[in-house]
């Protein structure tokens, strides 16, 4: 590999031909502030937050897209360079909407940061500024242009998730972001993952705030209020109080929610534990009786929206299994509601959640098991870190606490759900024990991990091949689901997430500045948490579950895993979907 000498601010750097400007900096430990760059999805310099000066250029240039060549000396803190950023930074908040304290990013925004670091004037310069309303039509998202620094980012996340909603309208000081023909968000082919809000570097794009729904059930002395976490909050929530990326804070979450004032503190674990049963017989019914093959994973409501609206034609592939959030709200408002002495119509369910998507999949048809709905609210990990703050709570003060019983039970398959590959392990674990009738050792099925955005691998179940494909964000779907459509793919069984990386990478995640998410391994550190977690369990296959053992059987709950009440229940279905509604 042919590499390139240069200097950033006198340090000597080597780095291979082609490397930006920006890529030498980093490599010589220097940061070079940016706004719209996004590492190899969204590197167009159009900021101009990223200017240096450099030998061999005419004038500053952009450091995201400028190449270094042999000899360049960068210079990224002179007078003249702080000048202009700070110069761009006022004229970047000349069409801002400045209320800052209202903003729920605030403290958490990349142009604020940038602003008062370069001690911005912020009413330097006024004039025209484009009207716009916010876009509040979506139950998972609201966009707010008035925020907008029309950096790109969101388009760039939402073309990587193959959905390309959003983009750049009209020209000049009135450009702005929005959906094709000028409709609202909830009238496009939107899959409500989540992924531009994410990467949003101000409060333009943010989650919808259910919080105050969850504050008033609280206050309801006539309700009794459930809450239950997603397998994977327990390796991001940490991060929204300055924890190391990948700390596992399950203990402190528990100890949390009870101190919010929840009734009871569930692990949506066990709803994790009951869906791989429930599929893992799916998938042995489809293949013992000649059923639709490859059977496809449809815990992930981005990804079930995804294939409603791009492939239509397809969704007999997809497993009728509800995901593991609606399955444990339908056990609690009926199982649950049995055990303790309360009428269903009395309970609040809250589902706290890694993903936006989750908003919309509670309003679903068919999402009512037990005659009321499943699930009553749904919050991001940012919300309830909001919660968590507003109350007072010192979060890493806190003591570690267990969840509570009867639904606080797990197994180590249910927690690796909030990787990609986790669900397709966690099922190959009791479809291996069921096909062979023996209690297998091996569980550890290694080549459903890592953060690839396609795996293929055959496993050997009962003596036999099994090839399996794993998926993670809209782009790997669509290579995935093409080879179904064609006929191309031999596969048996397919996992498919809706955002890279898994629930790990949700939409509703902890949002991390954008050069943290550039150069550090996120998806690789909070998985490898969910991972140890799972090592470290007595229990590791669904099938094992104390509580599952308990709900199935004869004379119990749930005859048997396919049951008529099971299905009644723990599953649904799907429908076609119009991609504009004009």
């Amino acid at each position: 590999m042919e590499m390139i000498n240069c200097k950033v601010n006198g340090i000597a750097v080597s780095v291979p031909k082609g490397s930006t400007i920006l890529q030498a900096a980093r490599a010589a430990g220097v940061e070079i502030p940016t706004l719209c760059y996004m590492k190899e999805i969204n590197e167009i310099g159009a900021c101009r937050i990223c200017i240096v000066e450099a030998t061999h250029t005419r004038g500053l240039v952009t450091a995201c897209v400028y190449p270094v060549d042999e000899g360049m000396e960068i210079s990224t803190n002179t007078e003249k360079v702080l000048r202009a950023r700070k110069t761009t930074l006022e004229l970047i908040l000349s069409t801002h909407n400045k209320k800052c304290l209202s903003c729920v990013r605030s403290t958490n925004c990349e142009l604020q940061k940038l602003c008062m670091e370069y001690g911005v004037d912020s009413d330097a310069f006024s004039g025209y500024v484009p009207a716009s309303e916010p876009d509040t039509s979506t139950p998972h998202l609201v966009r707010d242009n008035s925020k907008c620094i029309l950096c790109r980012r969101c388009v760039a996340a939402c073309r990587e998730q193959y959905v390309s909603v959003i983009g750049a309208m009209d020209r000049g000081i009135d450009t702005s972001i929005g959906s094709q023909f000028r409709t609202d968000l909830a009238n496009t082919p939107c899959i409500s993952c989540g992924q531009c809000t994410a990467v949003c570097p101000t409060g333009a794009l943010t989650e919808r705030d259910d919080t105050a729904k969850v504050w008033d059930a609280l206050a309801d002395p006539d309700k009794h209020v459930v809450v239950h976490t997603a397998p994977s909050i327990r390796a991001t929530l940490g991060e929204c109080f300055g924890m190391p990326v990948g700390t596992n804070v399950e203990g402190k979450m528990v100890a949390a929610l009870r101190r919010l004032g929840f009734d009871r503190v569930f692990d949506t674990d066990f709803g994790a534990d009951l869906t791989i049963v429930e599929e893992a017989n799916e998938l042995i019914e489809r293949i013992t009786n000649g059923g639709v093959l490859p059977m496809i994973t449809s815990c992930s409501p981005g990804w079930v929206k995804f294939a409603e609206y791009y492939y239509p034609d397809q969704l007999d592939h997809l497993s009728s299994c509800k995901s593991p959030m609606q399955m444990t709200g339908a056990v609690i408002k009926s199982y649950y509601a049995k055990q303790a002495g309360i009428d269903p119509k009395d309970i609040v369910t809250v589902a706290v959640m890694p993903c936006t998507a989750k908003k919309f999949e509670i309003g679903r048809d068919d999402m009512e098991g037990a005659g009321y709905p499943d699930n009553d609210i749904t919050i991001t990990t940012r919300e309830l870190s909001r919660m968590i703050m507003r109350a007072g709570i010192h979060f890493t003060a806190l003591p570690d606490e267990e969840f509570d019983s009867p639904l606080g039970d797990d197994t180590g398959a249910a927690v690796i759900f909030g990787a990609t590959g986790g669900v397709m392990e966690a099922a190959l674990r009791t479809a291996n024990d069921w096909l062979t009738g023996e209690d297998q050792t091996n569980v550890d099925f290694t080549a459903c991990r890592g953060m690839d955005s396609v795996k293929e691998a055959t496993v050997t179940i009962k003596g036999n091949p099994v090839k399996i494909a794993i998926a993670s964000g809209g782009k790997a779907a669509k290579q995935v689901m093409d080879k179904i459509r064609s006929g191309e793919s031999d596969w048996t069984f397919v996992e498919v997430m809706g955002c890279p990386g898994g629930c790990i990478n949700g939409g509703g995640q902890p949002i991390q500045p954008q050069y943290v998410r550039d150069t550090v391994d996120l998806k690789g550190l909070r998985a490898a948490a969910l991972y140890d977690q799972d090592q470290k369990s007595v229990l590791r296959k669904s099938h094992e579950s104390p509580l599952i053992k308990a709900l199935y059987g004869e004379g119990k709950f749930f005859e048997k895993p396919g049951c008529h009440k099971a299905h009644e229940m723990l599953h649904t279905t799907y429908v076609a979907r119009e991609k504009y509604r004009l």
